[in-house]
């Protein structure tokens, strides 16, 4: 049996730097030769970055992403890599790709895999199976492909398919059956969702017993807006072996030898057609089989062994995704630094660690706006958290700020407490505007939910950490953070007080969220399923929560609506974060009723 070397390139691209993607591409490219790999593949849209949203409109993008990825095979040749396949996932079209453009039915925008070789394309692919659900919108953007490509490579047939292609049976898995493939290859931009990784791996068995063939998955690694790739590439054996694994949210090339059966001697090159379906099969597709590579001689050296990376826990897996979120979101839109509000809470403590980790402490400005309603307690454990990490510490007292407004405006009530936050926000722009910082804001998705925030107040910012972290998910990332500092001989990040003691917004005496809100632990439940789960106000009630506090909930979260339309874009870990996956509409009569 042919023994191939793979390498997958678990790397991060970034949408739009058409140039600089390529770049990598190249770096990668011949990290992978000198490491004697027979062929190296990138991830979904590697050239684009992904997802590019509605740039697949523009005709001058489709246009440089096709001149590049031309442009990309001739430039490896020069590099003397020509002899090595390089599976690049790229943005094509083969019709008009402007929205406002008359379509030709079957042409269109593509979702493109391209194998280059020896100075030109040598092969093309087309996603075939698009997605059209949570945070996808492929069916706006992509006509999909109906033929599988299938490349000879060192003797070694490989079928091509596209992130979607893998999560959807039949279609490409069930062709590749049929065309006889030892290995099928699988590029992706799949997002990050908590517990994710455990998915994958059965899902990737079940197609490589479909197709009867092992199958090579490499993921995106990185941040693009509200998205986290995870990277997690993997290989798995057609009996369901896990042969290789890298790890989560780290770049990597992961090299292995597969020993893969010889593609058959009578495969005939050129385009088969789809063979009629039988009634209740799935559907079929055209194989195309293009020859790239002669027999490849085994690679020198000891065998690559790729090794298998074990998960991490919940809460390490979701800190690793904010932090990467976080990073990329500032480094990708070039801020040098970040500034946030430190309360000594719960949240801002959690944010300002997550923001140390990704940026580190000289980039990181924490200021306490005390106003009178603040406990000496509070300052003291923004003051323990400033100097546990290291940020840069201000104290910006807001009081005087307050009184001035309060001597020209007659207010009272929940009006000074949301003024309170209101003057808060502004100092905190009027940094950002001096300074050059990106404000953060750090509301839970559990205070997004009911709206327990103040627009323009502690809502403020353009970026927020725990947008799609509930609030009970929130203290355990803090006890995980510090544990895991005490695990590494470091100091634990984040002060006890913070942790243990009943939050507050601290706007009049003795406020408690508590006043307002349901225990957090009853709370998060009851949203969990309104929010993540759509259920119905009688199911929730089913199982086993009071209807007054559901019904209070559910009013709370409706009227929302509008808020949370103006929230700040956070980096999404669950099935259902607030935005591209919830949308529902603001004007709305709707209401769970009993």
């Amino acid at each position: 049996m042919p023994t191939l070397r793979i390498a997958l390139a678990q790397v991060n691209p970034t949408v739009g730097d058409i140039a600089g993607n390529a770049a990598v591409i190249r770096d990668r490219s011949r990290a992978a030769a000198d490491a004697d790999a027979h062929l190296v593949v990138f991830p979904e849209m590697m050239l684009t970055g992904y997802p590019v949203e509605d740039l697949v409109f523009r005709d001058s993008f489709v246009a440089a992403s096709r001149a590049t990825l031309d442009q990309l095979a001739v430039d490896l040749a020069a590099d003397g890599l020509g002899a090595m396949p390089v599976l690049v996932g790229y943005l094509d079209a083969d019709g008009p790709a402007s929205a406002n453009a008359e379509a030709t039915p079957g042409r269109g925008p593509r979702n493109a895999l391209a194998v280059l070789h020896d100075g030109r394309v040598a092969a093309r692919y087309f996603k075939h199976h698009l997605p059209n659900y949570g945070v996808f919108d492929e069916d706006r953007y992509f006509v999909p492909g109906d033929t599988l490509t299938v490349v000879r490579i060192g003797g070694v047939d490989v079928a091509l398919t596209v992130c979607e292609d893998l999560w959807q049976a039949g279609g490409p898995f069930q062709v590749a059956r049929r065309a006889g493939v030892g290995l099928v290859v699988n590029i992706n931009g799949s997002p990050y969702e908590l517990n994710k990784d455990d998915v994958r791996l059965p899902l990737i068995r079940r197609r490589a017993a479909e197709a009867d063939a092992t199958v090579a998955y490499v993921n995106t690694v990185g941040a693009q807006d509200e998205l986290v790739f995870d990277g997690d590439s993997m290989i798995v054996a057609p009996d369901g072996t896990l042969l290789a694994r890298a790890p989560q949210f780290v770049e990597q090339l992961l090299l292995h030898d597969l020993e893969l059966p010889a593609g058959r001697v009578d495969a005939p090159t050129g385009t088969e057609p789809a063979q009629p379906v039988p009634a209740g099969a799935r559907e079929d597709m055209a194989i195309s089989r293009v020859r790239i590579s002669a027999e490849l001689p085994a690679p020198p050296g000891p065998p690559a062994v790729g090794g298998v990376t074990e998960p991490v826990v919940d809460e390490g897996e979701v800190w690793q995704a904010l932090e990467l979120g976080l990073r990329d979101y500032v480094d990708k839109n070039g801020f040098r630094s970040v500034v946030l509000g430190l309360s000594g809470g719960i949240d801002s403590s959690v944010v300002a660690a997550i923001a140390v980790d990704a940026l580190g402490p000289t980039r990181v400005v924490g200021v306490s706006m005390p106003s009178q309603h603040s406990s000496e307690h509070s300052r003291e454990d923004a003051a323990d958290l400033a100097a546990r990490t290291g940020l840069d510490y201000r104290v910006e007292p807001i009081q005087p700020m307050v009184d001035g407004f309060l001597a020209n405006l007659s207010l009272s009530g929940m009006a000074v407490e949301n003024l309170q936050a209101r003057v808060r926000g502004v100092l905190l722009m009027a940094l950002s505007n001096q300074e050059g910082h990106l404000v953060l804001t750090t509301g839970n998705k559990s205070e997004l939910a009911v709206g327990y925030s103040t627009l323009y107040g502690d809502s403020v910012g353009g970026f927020n950490p725990l947008k799609d972290v509930w609030k009970s998910l929130v203290w355990k990332l803090a006890s995980w953070r510090n544990a895991e500092a005490i695990r590494r001989g470091e100091t634990p990040p984040i002060p006890e007080n913070s942790i243990r003691k009943p939050p507050s917004a601290e706007l009049s005496p003795g406020q408690l969220d508590s006043d307002t809100l349901p225990d957090y632990s009853v709370l998060d439940a009851i949203l969990v399923g309104y929010v993540d789960g759509d259920q119905g106000r009688d199911d929730i009630v089913a199982a086993g929560h009071d209807p007054e506090v559901v019904d209070k909930v559910l009013r709370m979260v409706d009227l929302a609506e509008y808020k949370r339309r103006q929230s700040a874009p956070g980096s999404k870990i669950s099935i259902k974060a607030f935005g591209r996956d919830r949308r529902l509409p603001i004007t709305n009569r709707w209401r769970e009723r009993p």
